[in-house]
């Protein structure tokens, strides 16, 4: 699978173009007092805005994917849509590759998700687009909590997807897994950042230049929790534990991701991959106009 870099969108994402957002406000009419305009006239929302972002994931949540109801707690990581359906959208093109070039779909293709988060958007992007089932996991009970009355509200949920509460901070696979249990895939998006002090100094950048604020409150433009956001050590460091402990499961998940935000992570990544004796590895760029990200993948 290439490793170009890429600017646009996969192929099968339906977040191409501009947000019609006039449309989006007839879903979602929470949308409507977040609108503005930017410097061309043209429609858009202050990706600043927590709440902005809450509204516009919503109304694409409602349109796009068929729910009833979606929402989160204050504070909880409210991700863009778009980056999160490419990664899924990927996904389906690395499970071809072992499936004779098709795309496997339904309910037998086991998804487990480390890390679900209170939005439990990958889940709700893989049932919708694919039919997959998942097992969503996390060590926060309240972002469980959440995740599942987004589950108990839309009932063509029930069957697809399973949460698990992980106690264990330190653990991604091991004191979740059921006996004889199998995975096609799992999939993961690591905290960003090394510390709390790290996501302030970042917050406190993106906003630096934002004209008309004079000492602007920091606020996540996506929310997000301590364990969302930060893992001692950083990315690598949360990726390089994942790779260690996914040695132990060759059997159990056939396909082991994660999201690779910072490139410079991508050697020690190999290196770490090439420790635990992995069979294959892939690296599979992602990119959003000037955002860029990759999913690295691997097997035993």
């Amino acid at each position: 699978m290439s490793n170009k870099r890429k600017s646009k969108l996969h192929s099968r994402n339906k977040h191409q173009g501009r947000y019609n957002l006039d449309a989006l406000v007839k879903i979602n009419p929470d949308l409507a007092p977040h609108l503005t305009t930017n410097p061309k006239g043209e429609a858009t929302i202050n990706f600043f805005d927590p709440l902005a972002v809450k509204a516009l994931n919503k109304a694409l949540l409602l349109k796009d994917y068929e729910i009833n109801y979606w929402d989160i707690p204050d504070g909880y990581l409210c991700p863009p849509i778009p980056g999160r359906a490419d990664y899924i959208h990927y996904i389906a093109d690395l499970l071809a590759k072992s499936n004779k070039g098709i795309i496997p779909k339904g309910a037998d293709v086991r998804v487990l998700d480390i890390g679900v988060g209170a939005n439990c958007i990958y889940p709700i992007i893989g049932t919708n687009e694919y039919g997959w089932s998942f097992v969503g996991t996390d060590i926060d009970a309240l972002a469980l909590e959440s995740a599942q009355k987004i589950i108990d509200e839309n009932s063509f949920f029930a069957e697809k997807i399973e949460l698990r509460h992980q106690p264990h901070s330190s653990r991604f696979i091991r004191g979740i897994l059921q006996s004889g249990e199998k995975f096609d895939v799992s999939i993961c998006n690591p905290p960003f950042h090394a510390s709390f002090a790290e996501v302030t100094k970042s917050t406190s950048r993106k906003l630096k230049n934002l004209k008309g604020k004079k000492n602007p409150k920091l606020i996540q433009n996506f929310g997000g929790q301590n364990s969302e956001l930060w893992y001692k050590g950083g990315e690598i460091a949360f990726v390089e534990a994942l790779i260690q402990e996914s040695r132990h499961y060759p059997y159990v998940v056939k396909w082991f991701t994660t999201l690779v935000s910072k490139q410079s992570n991508l050697r020690a990544v190999y290196k770490k991959l090439k420790e635990v004796r992995t069979k294959e590895v892939v690296t599979i760029e992602m990119g959003q106009g000037q955002k860029q990200s990759r999913i690295v993948a691997w097997r035993f």
